[in-house]
């Protein structure tokens, strides 16, 4: 398809679709697009900042400079500095949305507890070498859920997950049953959580141990010992459900959006601890 028309095109549909919508359904690389559109002469944005607010909107507004910078290079093939990249998103307001994580804090008495063998050293050298798991409150339905994952800090991806409608002994249980079978059943593997009465009870521990599991766990109130697994947890919330009030909405939207959310971020969400892969691309890259 010839240049001026796909540039009319794209002018004409980019109010009410997504650049990269247009495109796809053209057949026109992005990276072609904006080539062409750097030909252009008459134009009241830049292309540089035209890319980079077709990213923060397509994104849904979850990255910083950082990452935005790193997918213009990738996606684009345009090269900014962080500084620069950080001045037009200011100039649009497209600054990345946070807003502060909210502590789950455990309750019950504690069984067994067993050594922090992390000591926040929170990297691995492989996969299945450490995971991390932690259990967090979604009160955005109209019942409360709560979410067990498990995360392999080799690549930082969220092998299992479980979505409940209790926090009790069986859902702990049950997500480290899905992480055994997705990942072949390794063993010797370390599995670290915080002192919370599930991972405290004799069934949990007893099953770390018929599987050949290392048990390691957060020292008492200290949530740091924990911390890259709650990190995760408030990206979740406030990158999903920024701005959405508490039992505001069904419960399978919420459910649905939960999964949306899992599945972007191990195959979409660029990590710098990752060279701005994703877990999934930096766990391939590095097989």
């Amino acid at each position: 398809m010839e240049k001026e028309i796909v540039l009319q095109i794209v002018e004409k549909l980019k109010k009410k679709y997504t650049i990269t919508a247009i495109l796809s359904a053209l057949g026109v690389p992005r990276a072609t697009y904006y080539r062409w559109r750097l030909e252009e002469t008459d134009k009241s944005l830049s292309v540089e900042e035209e890319a980079i607010i077709e990213l923060c909107k397509r994104t849904k507004y979850r990255n910083g400079h950082r990452k935005i910078k790193a997918f213009l290079k990738q996606e684009y093939n345009i090269e900014l500095n962080r500084n620069t990249v950080q001045r037009l998103m200011q100039k649009h307001n497209l600054q990345c949305r946070i807003k502060p994580k909210r502590k789950w804090k455990s309750q019950g008495e504690s069984i067994i507890i067993a050594p922090d063998l992390l000591k926040r050293n929170f990297t691995a050298s492989e996969p299945n070498q450490k995971w991390v798991t932690d259990i967090t409150y979604i009160q955005y339905g109209s019942t409360t859920k709560y979410l067990s994952t498990i995360m392999d800090l080799y690549n930082n991806e969220i092998v299992a997950y479980k979505l409940y409608d209790h926090q009790q002994t069986p859902l702990v249980i049950d997500t480290l049953k899905a992480a055994l079978a997705a990942r072949n059943h390794p063993t010797g593997v370390i599995i670290h959580s915080d002192q919370g009465s599930v991972y405290t009870s004799y069934a949990y521990q007893a099953y770390i141990k018929d599987n050949d599991l290392i048990g390691s766990m957060s020292r008492r109130g200290n949530c740091w010992d924990n911390a890259v697994i709650e990190s995760f947890h408030s990206s979740l919330k406030s990158e999903e459900f920024q701005y959405v009030k508490f039992n505001s909405l069904r419960n399978n939207i919420v459910v649905e959006r939960v999964i949306a959310y899992l599945n972007y971020y191990n195959e979409e969400r660029i990590q710098e601890k990752l060279g701005y892969l994703t877990p999934i691309k930096y766990g391939v890259k590095a097989a």
